[in-house]
């Protein structure tokens, strides 16, 4: 079946709320009105039940089938968080926060799993229940693993979940997928190395922190060079060094560097986070200095289970004629914890020629709504068939 004619319809009113939420941006845990909006929407189209308060704001939705004879539930999740940028779009919808916006898309998804919601509230074309799952603090809260953790799963009795993400740089309404690890695990660390200041004019009077912490980072590039596997996928990103002091003539006593680092695997994660303690603790410790070393594991590699994947792509080339093998993809996604806890699959939905996520020029397609709609509402159908 190709994209819903309803959808079609609902477009209009669906990218209205859509240019609603981007105007009205919210950060973290912090989206209050967007939940509050969510939440009346959901009431309005007749939902079983509507629950708020999960992750501090977040919002789940609960529809049942004409029957519930399979006894199948099945979420389908979006994220409602927006990020600390300043929009650069010029739109007239733009946001009306100062330096934050929605930059990646997120006003997009909420609206599309809106839409769904009321498409299946209309017509419960199917057998089982469906919960509908408004996420906050996507972007570096975490809020998936909050949602799991106050009992998302077990409450409503999970079985399957699923999720999508647009992409730009893929044709409008177009879907990738692809099976097994997906998205990265994202970790951080923060270093500082300390020498003995002093004079620059003295430098055999000091232990220079400068030079021992630009070793490390030469060296730190060792890890995916020569202890990665070639095949494997890592990357270890030094993004900020920052000495205590700036004056030309000072040689600081402390340099702090910060950075991040990207992995598809357990035993990658692992080695990394090992060989980065051992080279700048080694890197210090051969200079006369000493390192402190602050190592945060972040969101965990998102893994799609195969037959939910097979069965995701199956039905997005029903909607759009075709879905394409997606590639891997290095940034974080915290749809991953809520994959942990149950098999599912996260798929691409393309969002046309338009600038890149997290860029203060982004926009979501509403042409894009259609088929993200579709997709979710042939889901629920095709899953879980009418008796």
């Amino acid at each position: 079946m190709p994209v819903k004619n309803r959808f079609a319809e609902m477009l209009d009113e669906i990218s209205a709320w859509r240019r609603d939420i981007h105007t009205h941006p919210e950060l973290l845990f912090d989206t209050h009105r967007t939940g509050a909006l969510v939440a009346e929407r959901l009431q309005s189209f007749g939902c079983n039940e509507v629950v708020t308060g999960l992750a501090r704001t977040g919002v789940v939705g609960v529809i049942h089938g004409r029957t519930k004879r399979s006894g199948r539930v099945i979420g389908l999740r979006a994220d409602m968080d927006a990020l600390p940028i300043a929009e650069a779009t010029g739109l007239p919808y733009a946001s009306n926060t100062p330096g934050v916006m929605h930059a990646c898309g997120h006003d997009g998804h909420t609206a599309m799993l809106l839409g769904a919601a009321k498409y299946l509230a209309e017509t419960r074309n199917f057998d089982g229940t469906v919960v509908v799952v408004f996420q906050p603090a996507e972007e570096g809260g975490a809020g998936a693993k909050v949602m799991c953790d106050e009992g998302l799963m077990d409450r409503f009795g999970i079985d399957e979940v699923y999720g999508l993400h647009n992409w730009p740089g893929m044709p409008t309404g177009s879907f990738a997928i692809r099976p097994g690890p997906f998205f990265a695990a994202t970790d951080e660390f923060r270093i500082v190395m300390e020498g003995r200041g002093g004079h620059a004019a003295k430098p055999h009077e000091t232990v220079d922190a400068t030079v021992m912490a630009a070793h490390a980072v030469v060296a730190l590039q060792s890890i995916v060079a020569r202890n990665a596997d070639p095949v494997e996928q890592l990357v270890v990103s030094v993004t900020s060094f920052q000495t205590s002091s700036n004056a030309h003539n000072v040689i600081p006593q402390k340099v702090s560097l910060r950075g991040t680092v990207r992995s598809l695997t357990p035993a990658m994660r692992d080695m990394a986070e090992a060989r980065l303690t051992q080279i700048v603790s080694g890197t210090a410790a051969m200079f006369g200095g000493t390192a402190t070393i602050d190592y945060q594991r972040g969101y965990p590699v998102m893994v799609n289970a195969d037959v939910q994947t097979e069965f995701a792509a199956e039905v997005a080339a029903a909607v759009a004629g075709s879905c394409a093998e997606a590639p891997l993809v290095m940034g974080g996604e915290d749809f991953s914890y809520m994959l942990q806890e149950r098999p599912g699959a996260y798929i691409l939905l393309g969002n046309g020629d338009t600038a890149a996520v997290h860029h203060p020029a982004y926009d979501f397609s509403d042409e894009a709504i259609p088929a993200g709609c579709s997709w979710l509402a042939e889901i629920v159908e095709r899953r879980m068939p009418a008796a």
